[in-house]
């Protein structure tokens, strides 16, 4: 009788996940290794530039689950989470955001609610990589409080003249058109709100500033201003009322694609740091081999195994049409607050080389700071699942 014993090095998949899916992946870390890795630094300074969204487009990476009609690859929910943790993969966080907010974040509202005219005329350009797209909810007074906004769109004819201001804007600079979420009818509470879509180039359309950041700076962000602003009937996303349920349905999206990108940077970081334990040398022997760093590793492993699976059964039931709220925001929160603790040790494990900018953990750990505060911030996630539960 054969004993069977365990091969830790075979390579893991996802339940979710299948052969197609496993091609993708590695089609796109091909393309990642080849055209991003090289100048993940230097974007650090300059932000992405807007060719790699083009060349994206080109290669059919912006679409992965859009229907064929509009240009995309007919793919299902799971392609996105490979593409995800793919983009993880490079080493920016910057990147990483840049594109969940155009591929998962604006361009399944508009697949969801959009009229035959706005997917042909948006999702098409979009899944080009011939337009970029930004997403307008927080406010300089408004942030978790969605309901707080103020930003405002007023009937002028068959026209709407939009008022306000939004912050914090990821593409906000480089975006030709901006899901907008304004208040067009301040005393009818959560029915009072209503989504549109805005070129960047409309008169009235103001671009403030960039704003500074502690992390992500591979991706501009931006502090907007909308003085009447002008636009046509057209412009409407959705129900003219119904915006705040809208945006409400695209959180969902919006946290689940979080939860997986943030965890697979967490990943990125744990590796990077697993082979500079087996060459940094200490007392004789690579620091990896030490009790203490091997516990650490063991923890951080075990935690981020956990936090994926939670993510990958709520993607399951996301994808085969559920709307498990509960479930995205636990995952959300868990891989978020495990991401951080992952980066953390990472940069302990490190040492002081950790904390110089030429070590990616440097940049992970600013980075990842992030995920914990944007798309419901943990106090916001805890208050959900507590309601959720009956408390």
């Amino acid at each position: 009788m054969s004993v069977r014993k365990p091969d830790h090095a075979a390579a893991r998949r996802g339940f979710i996940f299948t052969d197609v899916h496993e091609e993708l992946r590695a089609s796109i870390r091909a393309f990642v290794d080849r055209e991003i890795v090289p100048h993940v630094t230097a974007w650090e300074e300059t932000t992405f530039p807007d060719a790699i969204v083009r060349r994206m487009g080109e290669l059919g990476f912006l679409g992965l689950s859009v229907s064929e009609e509009y240009g995309g690859g007919g793919g299902d929910y799971f392609c996105n989470l490979v593409l995800a943790e793919e983009i993880a993969r490079a080493g920016s966080g910057g990147l990483l955001m840049g594109l969940s907010v155009h591929t998962d974040m604006v361009i399944p509202p508009i697949l969801e609610f959009g009229t035959a005219a706005q997917k042909r005329r948006y999702v098409t350009a979009g899944v080009a990589g011939e337009e970029i797209f930004c997403l307008g909810i927080t406010e300089p007074d408004a942030g978790s409080d969605v309901a707080g906004i103020r930003t405002r769109a007023v009937r002028d004819g068959d026209h709407w003249v939009i008022n306000g201001a939004k912050t914090y804007i990821t593409n906000g600079h480089r975006a030709k058109t901006i899901l907008l979420v304004t208040k067009t009818d301040p005393d009818a509470g959560y029915q009072g709100f209503t989504l549109f879509l805005v070129p960047m180039d409309a008169p009235g359309v103001i671009r403030e500033r960039r704003l500074e950041k502690m992390g992500m700076h591979a991706s501009d962000t931006a502090l907007l201003a909308f003085e009447d602003v002008r636009v046509g009937p057209d412009a409407v996303l959705g129900e003219i009322g119904k915006g705040f349920f809208h945006i409400m349905w695209e959180l969902q999206a919006e946290r689940l694609i979080g939860a997986a990108g943030c965890l697979a940077y967490a990943q990125y970081a744990f590796d990077a740091t697993l082979r500079y334990a087996s060459e940094r040398r200490a007392f004789g022997q690579p620091i990896g081999t030490f009790q203490a760093i091997r516990h650490k590793f063991a923890e951080m492993a075990t935690d981020l195994e956990a936090a994926r699976q939670l993510i990958y059964t709520t993607a399951w039931s996301y994808a085969r049409g559920d709307y498990p709220v509960r479930e995205i925001t636990m995952a959300k929160l868990r891989a978020t607050r495990t991401a951080w603790q992952v980066a953390d040790a990472c940069v302990q494990i490190h040492g002081g080389a950790g904390y110089m900018k030429e070590f990616p953990v440097e940049r992970v750990l600013r980075d990842i700071r992030l995920y914990r505060i944007g798309a419901g911030a943990d106090e916001i996630l805890r208050d959900v699942i507590g309601k959720a539960d009956g408390r």
